[in-house]
């Protein structure tokens, strides 16, 4: 995976795959994210003259109403891209083929493989399986989707917040050497005389305890033994707040408000409502990613042929629907302005469709700006909407 060219200075603590995952913000960020996108309904459509239609039959289509591969649903499979693309900003998928068309889609782990440019331009894929036997790959049998980068492979955001990463790794181990110890300072343990060394090996196992463990015997100093700390306490490194800024600069290099993953701290800048917040984000950060995702399926993943007649789509509806009764208001302004028949309403809230639901209908108080000479004045006006047709749930 691509690494930035430098670094300013050396991590605070060693930062890997799975040390990244184990903190819980960035956990919460990629899950939140990959099983978002993963959950979308994906629909095949097919254009012509009068707009584009749904290609049920089309072979993506089954792949992915079915098993992607031997191992995975559609979810699965698509929680396993996302999961590598956000981490590594790269993901591959082989793909296998029954002469055009594709029978089985199956992820790559990003970390098992290194892309390599031939004199010709042509990218090939050297992919290190468990066993440790290596397979080098042609693009024909790669699907690569990646993040920003230098268009052919995408930069990692795992490597370039190491800093940030092991900043917020360090306050861990932290904490956890601080309870581990229950929370007692280390320290420096003096005494008014000199000692051999076998009487200072023998105080150090003796009042080992006062800076180890969680035994808290009452220790007796004498003989002009005193205990000084020399450590500070998280009050005064400031580690809970510490441990709080991490979690907003983890959350910012994910583009994830840090509320979505359970943090109360502060206030957003995006709206004072949670619906504010969620909106701001599904467009700024999911609708970005899934988009990327489409148009490489159609570049990849769709025939040389069919590519200016098909389309993927992630149903963002789902996602960006209102309440009922902002639903439902939005209804009967697009039904009485001709923008949408009743039955084109109904289905979108999963009614049966009604007879002659199918007409379009306009407001009878609609005239041009500029009047109509030509009008009969005995001609009724548009007929009204039957009452059958309005939108009532039962």
């Amino acid at each position: 995976m691509p690494m930035p060219n430098s670094y300013a200075t050396a991590s605070a603590s060693p930062v890997t795959y799975d040390s990244a995952m184990q903190l819980s913000a960035v956990w919460a960020c990629v899950k939140l994210l990959s099983e978002t996108a993963a959950s979308l309904p994906l629909t095949v459509y097919t254009k012509n003259e009068q707009g584009r239609v749904e290609a049920k039959l089309h072979p993506l289509s089954i792949l992915f109403n079915g098993k992607v591969n031997r191992y995975q649903t559609k979810n699965e499979f698509f929680e396993s891209v996302f999961l590598n693309l956000i981490v590594h900003g790269n993901a591959f998928v082989l793909i296998d083929k029954l002469g055009d068309r594709i029978v089985s889609l199956l992820p790559l782990m990003s970390s098992q493989i290194v892309v390599s440019m031939l004199s010709d331009g042509e990218l090939v894929y050297q992919y290190t399986k468990e066993d440790g036997s290596i397979v080098i790959l042609s693009s024909a049998r790669v699907w690569h989707l990646k993040l920003m980068g230098n268009g052919t492979i995408g930069m990692s955001p795992l490597a370039y917040q190491r800093n940030s990463l092991g900043i917020a790794q360090a306050a861990e181990s932290a904490v956890t050497k601080i309870y581990a110890n229950g929370a007692k300072p280390s320290g420096v343990l003096t005494v008014d005389k000199i000692l051999t060394s076998a009487q200072r090996a023998e105080v150090r196992s003796s009042f080992k305890t006062l800076t180890e463990s969680t035994d808290d015997r009452l220790l007796v100093l004498e003989g002009g033994f005193k205990f000084n700390a020399v450590s500070l306490s998280p009050q005064d490194i400031e580690l809970l707040a510490s441990r709080k800024f991490q979690i907003a600069e983890i959350c910012r290099w994910y583009g994830v408000p840090s509320v979505m993953v359970n943090d109360n701290n502060g206030t957003s800048v995006w709206g004072s409502g949670i619906e504010q917040i969620m909106q701001g984000f599904y467009k700024l950060t999911m609708r970005p990613l899934l988009e990327k995702v489409e148009q490489s399926m159609k570049v990849h993943l769709a025939l040389l042929s069919e590519r200016d007649s098909i389309e993927f789509e992630f149903n963002f509806d789902a996602l960006l629907r209102a309440d009922l009764k902002s639903r439902f208001e939005s209804y009967r302004v697009a039904i009485a302005s001709g923008v949408m028949t009743p039955n084109e309403a109904r289905q979108y809230e999963n009614l049966p469709a009604k007879e002659g639901g199918d007409k379009l209908y306009m407001q009878g108080a609609m005239m041009p700006i500029d009047g109509n000479e030509n009008e009969d004045p005995n001609e009724p006006e548009h007929p009204e909407m039957p009452d059958d047709l309005l939108l009532k749930k039962g």
